[in-house]
């Protein structure tokens, strides 16, 4: 039993080779990029650029599809155009918003892609009045 060291003086005697301390670096660098891209969060520049691309094609849709409520509802016949859009089969009542022109912003001339079905949906589903308490 007098031969067995201690767990703190073999590790204070031990001295890794050139080859053991590459692969111990190479083993943290891998296991630093693993555990980085798939807890971390992190992101390529690609994947970035694409969801950036994506944030801004919603926000753009957004801000259409709330033009688009604010003019159909102060719109003329507002009342019958609404009982129109309930009546019109679902799948068709983007096309039948794009038509009309409701999803076209002021300057362009082509609608915003995917703002037809937000508004439809807000139309059609209202957001209950909030209230301040």
């Amino acid at each position: 039993m007098a031969d067995k060291q201690s767990l703190g003086r073999r590790w204070e005697n031990y001295r890794p080779s050139k080859t053991t301390w590459f692969w111990s670096c190479a083993a943290c660098i891998v296991a630093t990029l693993v555990i980085g891209f798939t807890w971390g969060g992190w992101v390529t520049g690609g994947t970035s650029a694409r969801m950036v691309a994506d944030a801004a094609d919603g926000a753009r849709a957004q801000m259409a599809a709330a033009d688009c409520v604010n003019r159909f509802e102060g719109g003329p016949a507002a009342v019958a155009q609404l009982a129109e859009l309930r009546k019109t089969d679902s799948y068709r009542r983007s096309d039948l918003l794009q038509k009309a022109g409701w999803v076209t912003m002021p300057g362009s001339k082509d609608p915003v892609v995917g703002a037809a079905t937000i508004c439809a949906q807000t139309l059609l589903n209202p957001a209950p009045p909030t209230t301040k308490g």
